[in-house]
């Protein structure tokens, strides 16, 4: 599979760029979650990511290039789209 080196931006994992796989459409993950471990053996806590487009010079061909941008509201934000078969939300 094929990956491509994506920027994260804001929140803990500001600054680092990781190799984010890519999918059958070229593109990586709307959403790229990090679970997080809590050091007093709770629930882990999980780092909701965004994917946006990122314009950096001028465009290189057709191919639009991406990086995460941090949702502190995780997946309690919108949640995009609603299937009619989808269970619905809880609370």
């Amino acid at each position: 599979m094929k990956s491509e080196d994506t920027p994260f931006e804001g929140g803990p994992m500001d600054g680092r760029v990781l190799p984010v796989l890519l999918g059958m459409t070229g593109h990586p993950p709307k959403t790229y979650k990090i679970p997080v471990p809590d050091p007093a053996g709770g629930s882990p806590a999980v780092l909701v990511y965004r994917r946006v487009p990122r314009h950096e010079g001028r465009p290189v061909g057709l191919r639009n290039r991406w990086k995460y941008r941090y949702d502190p509201q995780g997946d309690q934000g919108g949640s995009g789209l609603r299937w009619p078969w989808s269970k619905p939300h809880a609370g």
